[in-house]
């Protein structure tokens, strides 16, 4: 096995194919509006779907590259991957119609979900234990700060283009990652270690992922706090518009309150070594459902439903929360499977997808011209996520 990056260049590069995803969703916010018209649509709620589809490709790709990755390495199945996002990308900005645009938004999950479980028992593959939680933090400092941008990007090439522009940028940042990822990014997993790709190992892999109370209980509370979240990603664009009329301002707010995760993953990255991770997770999640009770009381008592800076300071002071629980979650649940990471990745990371695409989806389809169903969700799915945590992790 070839000597493994620096730290930097490491993490670096794997934040830059993971955070193709989220930039994926990100930058097409600003043009949910211009599919719609374009592609008329009768429901502006239906454009929602544009974000949806992408996640239905995901939960089911994970399944995939996670035994394949235990079994042939992981280069190989995260290059498939990113060929397959390309070929979404491109499928997506040549649609004329509405259904193919989101066949190839399936695509593009369904490549997207190779950086995401690949990437993930990659790093398992080099750490453990707080020190992987640090590394994972410091990944989602980047894989953050890049989508935060994303809606400025995609509203640039807007005034410019069209939405289409927007498809054949991720096609070439799909092949700069490829490049970069192939030429320097060394096997993670000897030969030695490798599993065969066998329906017996598969089973036994899942059955002893499924069984372990621990694993289960932080992917089942991740799935419920990416749930809230993308309640929000899904309905962000219309709030700010209808809600706030902040419409022209959407990237620059957006931007601002994404950078708030990534500041909170930075501060993880620093922390975790100290107060370790289950304890910040619990404050977190304590300070979570606080702060959502707080905006409602506040919000109700004095009709400031519609209030800019209430909402900004209450979603900033969330998504600092969110950011400490993203790197978190996914170091607990994964760190005790380190033998079998592609595997109980790929289940870890579809249990979280199938929970989250349900209830952010469901969040979003709520949305009445208030921020209220979303505010709602985050203190329902908190709550749930904390008694999870209290109950089955050891």
């Amino acid at each position: 096995m070839m000597q493994k990056l620096k730290q930097f260049e490491f993490v670096t590069i794997i934040a830059l194919v993971t955070s193709l995803s989220a930039l994926a969703i990100d930058a097409m916010l600003p043009a949910l509006g211009s599919i719609t018209e374009e592609l008329s649509l009768v429901d502006p709620n239906r454009a929602q779907l544009v974000i949806s589809f992408i996640f239905i490709g995901m939960s089911i790709g994970q399944l995939i590259y996670g035994p394949l990755s235990d079994a042939r390495g992981r280069k190989g199945p995260l290059q498939l991957g990113l060929v397959i996002f390309i070929c979404g990308s491109l499928i997506s900005a040549l649609s004329k119609d509405f259904e193919v645009m989101l066949f190839g938004r399936l695509l593009q999950g369904l490549g997207a979900a190779s950086t995401r479980v690949v990437t993930t028992a990659i790093i398992r593959d080099y750490y453990s234990g707080e020190q992987m939680a640090k590394v994972i933090s410091l990944v989602m400092m980047i894989f953050v700060i890049v989508p935060a941008l994303a809606p400025t990007v995609g509203q640039i090439i807007l005034a410019h283009y069209n939405w289409r522009a927007i498809f054949y940028l991720l096609m070439s940042l799909g092949f700069i990652g490829l490049a970069w990822f192939y030429f320097r990014m060394p096997e993670s997993l000897a030969k030695s270690k490798r599993r065969d790709f066998s329906f017996e190992n598969i089973k036994n892999a899942s059955i002893e992922t499924l069984s372990h109370k621990s694993a289960m209980a932080y992917t089942l509370a991740s799935g419920l706090i990416f749930g809230a979240f993308i309640g929000y990603l899904t309905s962000s664009a219309q709030i700010f518009k209808d809600v706030f009329d902040q419409e022209e301002n959407f990237p620059i707010l957006f931007g601002t309150l994404a950078l708030s995760i990534g500041s909170a993953s930075f501060a993880n990255s620093r922390l975790v070594m100290k107060h370790g991770m289950k304890n910040l997770t619990l404050k977190a999640l304590n300070s979570l459902s606080l702060l959502a009770i707080s905006y409602l009381l506040i919000a109700s008592i004095f009709s400031l439903n519609s209030n800019l800076i209430l909402f900004l300071l209450y979603m900033l002071c969330s998504f600092f929360c969110i950011g400490i629980l993203f790197g978190n979650f996914n170091a607990l649940a994964i760190s005790p499977l380190g033998h079998i990471a592609g595997i109980a990745t790929a289940i870890i990371s579809s249990i979280q997808t199938f929970v989250f695409l349900i209830l952010g989806t469901t969040i979003g389809q709520l949305y009445n011209y208030s921020v209220y169903p979303l505010v709602i969700g985050f203190l329902v799915l908190s709550l749930s996520s904390n008694i999870i945590i209290r109950k089955m992790a050891r």
